[in-house]
């Protein structure tokens, strides 16, 4: 690999960037929900909804994580981002089409942007770290 090839292609700082703002809704919603479960707001499971909360941090967490590798190219991130945006898309076209055109868009754009971004030959070439220094395919 050149010099040339080693340079982070701007896609990937792109994708990297939609992964970590859709981690920080997923933040801001769960310390929303918590902010509603310690508040006393109903619920039919207190349990549930501490899963719920629970499951709301771990997917936050989880996505800051593969924003961070993946901006430092590790292979396994690209397949975990592409999993991450095929859940927001089965959000967000039901919210857009159930009339929520502003939080539908939200969702679905930044989506299939980064989707069409992960398949950008120069972002396989340089996201295909499997965990030492050099690249490998």
């Amino acid at each position: 690999m050149t010099a040339a090839d080693s340079r982070r292609p701007r896609a990937l700082a792109v994708i990297a960037t939609i992964v970590a703002a859709e981690a920080i809704a997923l933040l801001a919603a769960g310390c929303w929900y918590a902010y509603e479960l310690i508040t006393g707001a109903p619920v039919l499971s207190f349990w549930g909804a501490v899963f719920t909360l629970a499951l709301l941090l771990a997917f936050s967490v989880w996505l800051f994580t593969v924003g961070h590798f993946l901006f430092r190219g590790y292979r396994w991130t690209r397949s975990a981002a592409l999993v991450a945006q095929a859940i927001v898309l089965t959000i967000g076209f039901p919210t857009l089409t159930g009339g929520l055109l502003w939080a539908g868009l939200a969702m679905v754009v930044p989506a299939l942007t980064a989707i069409v971004l992960l398949f950008d030959k120069r972002v396989i070439a340089y996201a295909s770290r499997t965990g030492g220094s050099s690249p490998a395919l």
